[in-house]
């Protein structure tokens, strides 16, 4: 059912009921169809739907010899006309044939979610006067937009999106519209809201325009206080720019106000409190600025603020709290202040998603915070928060997202031990947190039941001191772990490839020393096509942000979106790469950089078909390269600078795209990528200098 809008369960959305409307009118004729079963079509309605010529994943019932009043997809009326062609989802194919506009009496025309491709008819809308519900959404058409009805269109409701169309909307002279979708195109130029929103009409019947995921620009038009029954209205995703228009702040049935990732400015404005229906206001991405308005408060119907991503100043209004309905508070990424155990989240019984990161938020963690029993997850990494953690955070019994890395907070042994009493955690992120402190290794840790759903697990530039942790054994569940930038010191653990979910691991940038562990090279995510096809594929309640060893911010919204990766660079490793290495096949990342590993580079490893980074760089490696690594095809990094290799530079494959920086620091190894472009000097033996008597005789 379209749209698909989240709203509170119990409540009624009226932008809904014009489908909904016809949807029950088609069930009812249906279940009357046995009433005109001996009567036969329309003659030309007949052979025009057999010209249709669409071409079904299964067979449709369409046959020259039958009634096609019986056909699969079609309803007649009493004369004996095709009304409704519906065939949503049927695995069609083939372009819309023009003569599809010889079904003059159509009302209801539904083939969404199909293959369909191609132009639409020119003469679509002015022939098919009649038509009230088109739905052609979520096919491959392309083209322009035909031209639009006359003033005598019955047309109600118009759905094309997730199309390829392209160019300008035509005008749409139908008084009678209530529902418009052309989101997920290519359109583009200004909305022209004046063709939806009529000045002085007193006949707009318009509940729902969304024009989002297109390429619309230039400021909003105003004249939407026009269109006066309008209820939700998204414009998100496209390149609209200038202020908020004013008349908006008159949509009294307004409901959600959808506008992200466009680029428009200025202050949200004191009028939005205006918006006393409004559900969801989403304006992220966007360059607003000033202070969120102060009685906020007034929208009490509210369930999703997302203001994430501008550059909004000021602390959280005090009325926000009356926003008793809210389910989703996003206002990370802005340049808010304030002492956050200041305000009062206690009214927030609803709130299930809380993000405040990167703002300039200062004070505790506040208590109120504690009373949002229905919170699954918590943002608020960096800031300026500061003290402890406080055991009343386990009555958060729901909690499963927890990141406040950046920030100032101590006692980090407490707070895993108050942590481990949240049974619903699956997302721990502590980055930058704790600076300095021993790292989280005490013994009544190994002794408490925790964690049990934990699967991120992110302490990473903490600068702790101390050895892994070894009550992290017992993380079964456990599927990423960064342990990097920190001064941790000691082996690396073999139970670390035990465990059974584990496909991410950084403990680089850190003191380790001794080998590598041969256990590491029978982790069963890595190993194992059943435990790989186990890596979470859900989303993750907010998303998770990785520092690349680029230097790039990269952000995830799924485990399975992270690469298989093992990061053991930038420490004091030693001893040969092992042999059954080449058993991690599912392996995307290997970095070894930086560390003390000599011997040769394991010929094993072209096992590992599907790695897209290797980096062995600054170690004490010797021999040749395998030439068997030209097999690797995924390869897009590759580095053993500065070894100790020699020979031939193998070429062909990946390798040829490599250049010198990835092999400089050898003096032995020749090839077109390195310094020595040729062997031949490597290769043959010294020649002695030519003596002075030798020359004379």
């Amino acid at each position: 059912m379209k749209p698909n809008i989240t709203f509170s369960k119990d409540r009624k959305n009226d932008a809904l009921k014009p489908l909904l409307m016809f949807l029950c009118q088609w069930v009812f004729i249906m279940l009357f169809l046995p009433w005109r079963a001996s009567a036969s079509c329309d003659q030309v309605d007949h052979n025009t739907l057999l010209s249709l010529d669409f071409k079904a994943s299964s067979p449709l019932n369409w046959s020259a010899s039958s009634d096609c009043c019986l056909w699969e997809g079609i309803i007649c009326g009493p004369d004996d006309r095709v009304l409704h062609l519906w065939l949503p989802g049927r695995g069609l194919s083939g372009s819309v044939s023009p003569a599809i506009t010889n079904l003059t009496y159509l009302t209801h025309l539904n083939l969404s979610h199909n293959s369909l491709f191609g132009l639409l008819p020119d003469g679509l809308f002015s022939s098919l006067f009649s038509l009230q519900v088109l739905d052609l959404s979520f096919n491959r058409l392309n083209g322009q937009l035909p031209n639009s009805p006359t003033e005598a269109s019955k047309l109600e409701i118009v759905d094309l999106s997730s199309n390829y169309f392209n160019g300008t909307i035509p005008s749409v002279a139908s008084d009678s519209l209530s529902f418009f979708n052309v989101s997920k195109n290519s359109l583009a130029g200004s909305i022209p809201i004046s063709i939806f929103c009529k000045n002085g009409s007193n006949h707009n019947n318009l509940t729902f325009l969304d024009v989002s995921f297109n390429r619309f620009t230039d400021p909003i038009p105003t004249g939407l206080a026009s269109c006066s029954k309008l209820q939700i209205f998204r414009a998100g995703f496209n390149a609209l720019s200038g202020h908020l228009p004013d008349d908006i702040f008159s949509l009294a049935d307004l409901q959600q106000l959808s506008l992200p990732f466009n680029h428009l400015s200025g202050n949200i404005g004191n009028g939005i409190v205006g918006l006393t229906n409004l559900k969801i206001l989403e304006l992220y991405s966007n360059q607003f600025v000033g202070n969120i308005p102060t009685q906020i408060g007034s929208l009490v119907r509210l369930e999703k603020l997302v203001l994430h991503s501008n550059n909004l100043t000021g602390a959280l209004p005090p009325s926000l709290s009356n926003c008793t309905n809210l389910s989703t508070l996003s206002l990370r990424d802005n340049n808010l202040t304030g002492d956050l155990s200041a305000f009062i989240f206690s009214t927030f019984q609803f709130l299930t998603t809380l993000d405040l990161g990167n703002n300039n938020f200062t004070g505790k963690l506040p208590q109120s915070l504690y009373s949002c029993k229905s919170l699954t997850a918590i943002r608020l990494d960096n800031n300026n928060l500061q003290g402890q953690i406080l055991p009343e955070i386990v009555a958060l019994e729901s909690l499963a997202f927890l990141s406040i890395s950046n920030n100032n907070f101590t006692n980090a042994t407490g707070a895993f031990m108050v942590l481990m009493g949240c049974k619903s955690l699956t997302t721990l992120v502590l980055t930058k947190s704790f600076m300095l402190e021993p790292l989280p290794n005490d013994e009544s840790l190994a002794d408490l039941d925790g964690f049990d759903k934990l699967q991120v697990l992110a302490m990473g530039g903490c600068k702790f001191a101390g050895q892994v942790p070894t009550w992290i054994a017992k993380l079964k569940n456990l599927q990423v772990l960064d342990l990097s930038y920190n001064h941790i010191t000691g082996s690396v653990p073999g139970w670390l490839g035990s465990l059974p979910r584990l496909f991410y691991m950084d403990l680089s940038n850190n003191l380790l020393t001794g080998s590598f562990p041969g256990e590491l090279c029978g982790m069963p995510s890595l190993t194992s096509k059943e435990a790989n096809e186990k890596v979470e594929q859900s989303f993750l309640e907010l998303p998770v942000s990785v520092m690349s060893k680029n230097g790039t911010n990269q952000q995830y919204k799924q485990f399975s979106q992270l690469p298989r990766a093992l990061y053991l660079g930038w420490n004091s490793l030693s001893g040969t790469i092992p042999i059954e290495i080449g058993q991690l096949k599912f392996l995307q990342v290997i970095d070894l950089s930086h560390n003390n590993f000599s011997g040769s580079i394991p010929d094993q490893m072209s096992n590992l078909s599907n790695l897209e980074k290797l980096d062995l760089s600054y170690n004490h490696l010797s021999g040749a390269i395998p030439a068997s690594l030209t097999a690797l095809n995924f390869l897009s990094f590759f580095s053993v600078a500065y070894n100790d290799l020699q020979g031939f530079v193998p070429s062909g494959g990946q390798f040829n795209t490599f250049t010198i920086s990835s092999f400089e620091g050898n003096p032995r190894l020749c090839g077109y990528q390195t310094v020595q472009p040729s062997c031949l000097r490597l290769l043959s033996p010294a020649i002695p200098p030519v003596s002075a008597d030798t020359t004379a005789a």
